[in-house]
């Protein structure tokens, strides 16, 4: 007797936008494939901000109700708001203050130790010492995982991996290691659902390490890309990957900047080359990893063409944008689906979906 096929839905990270993306493609799957409902994947596989979206579906969010909370702004369903996300670490800019004085006490103690007079190069050699007072982060995740924890409670999501519906794997990176940890897998299920999202969220730079225990842990898009194989390795048939990271194809004139439509991405500045060098490493690992899988059939891959993710660049915080990119996603998705199933016919046929007709 045949048994239904182990699905994994794989949503890696891509920011804020990377996020509405992933729900404009997942509500116009649900439309195009019948009966699908992406609360109903058997493993939910989720890293930095897809890590939210993985943990709102495995605990029995729908992905409509999702897209439309976002279309609308009156819409209070899941109120996130930039304040949730852009909270100043205050206590580790006051590390970074302590740190800095200390540096600087201990390198004029050492210049004063040099007779008779200190050489230029060692003057540098103690400015050196300032580079360990930078700030781990400029930002914490602290509101956010207040907010999440709200919204898990209003939903009826529950905040520990062993009560969700579905099963849930959200990846992150253990600072002090460098090994990738997956919470909600036997020995890190007693984490609450919120924070390890956070944890996951954690990006370098931006964000302060999230301490849980007596560890800390950053973004887990620094490594894999999609985390296919940890889908894999808890039996997944098929694995479903939304990827919103894919390279930037800008067109001239074609970028949005604070200061007008620009020529290139280099003209949004230094967080967005940065974001696009994350864009080219995050995609060309996916590929690489994935090009087996796909050919195979075990393998679905969403993802935006290069000249449509230039709708990433604008300003997500702005709702006329959020709403483009959602509405977007959507459409794009409904185009594509029918070409993704004639060219993945074999895993199509794994899963057992149907398309809908136009009129359903």
């Amino acid at each position: 007797m045949s048994t239904s096929p182990k699905i994994a839905l794989c949503l890696p990270g891509g920011g804020i936008t990377g996020a509405m993306y992933q729900i404009g493609a997942l509500s116009a799957l649900e439309d195009a494939v019948v009966g699908l409902d992406a609360r109903a994947f058997d493993v939910y596989v989720g890293a930095a901000s897809g890590a939210t979206i993985a943990a709102a579906l495995a605990g029995g969010v729908p992905v409509q109700r999702l897209y439309r909370a976002l279309l609308d702004p009156a819409d209070n369903y899941f109120p996130l708001e930039r304040s949730h996300i852009l909270r100043m670490d205050f206590d580790e800019w006051r590390r970074t203050l302590t740190s800095t004085v200390l540096a600087f006490a201990q390198g004029a103690r050492s210049l004063a130790s040099r007779a008779p007079t200190p050489a230029p190069a060692d003057l540098w050699e103690q400015l050196d010492r300032l580079y360990d007072s930078l700030p781990a982060g400029i930002f914490t995740l602290d509101a956010f995982e207040r907010f999440l924890e709200e919204v898990f409670l209003r939903r009826g999501v529950p905040n520990h991996f062993p009560s969700l519906p579905r099963a849930l794997r959200i990846v992150a990176h253990d600072l002090d290691s460098g090994e990738r940890v997956l919470f909600g897998a036997p020995g890190h299920d007693g984490v609450p659902v919120a924070r390890a999202c956070c944890a996951s969220l954690a990006l370098p730079l931006f964000f302060s390490p999230v301490r849980i225990d007596d560890r800390q842990y950053v973004d887990a898009s620094v490594g894999r890309s999609a985390h296919i194989d940890v889908a894999t390795a808890e039996g997944a048939d098929l694995v479903v990957v939304v990827n919103p990271m894919v390279p930037i194809r800008a067109e001239a004139g074609q970028v949005p900047t604070g200061h007008g439509h620009r020529a290139s991405v280099r003209d949004k500045g230094a967080l967005w080359v940065y974001n696009q060098a994350m864009r080219i490493g995050a995609h060309a690992r996916l590929h690489e990893t994935s090009a087996a899988a796909v050919r195979e059939g075990r393998l679905l891959l969403i993802e935006p063409e290069s000249t449509d993710a230039a709708l990433f660049l604008h300003n997500p915080a702005s709702f006329a944008a959020r709403r483009s990119i959602l509405e977007f996603a959507y459409r794009t998705t409904r185009e594509r689906v029918r070409s993704w199933v004639d060219a993945n016919a074999v895993a199509v046929a794994r899963a057992g979906w149907q398309l809908a007709t136009p009129e359903s």
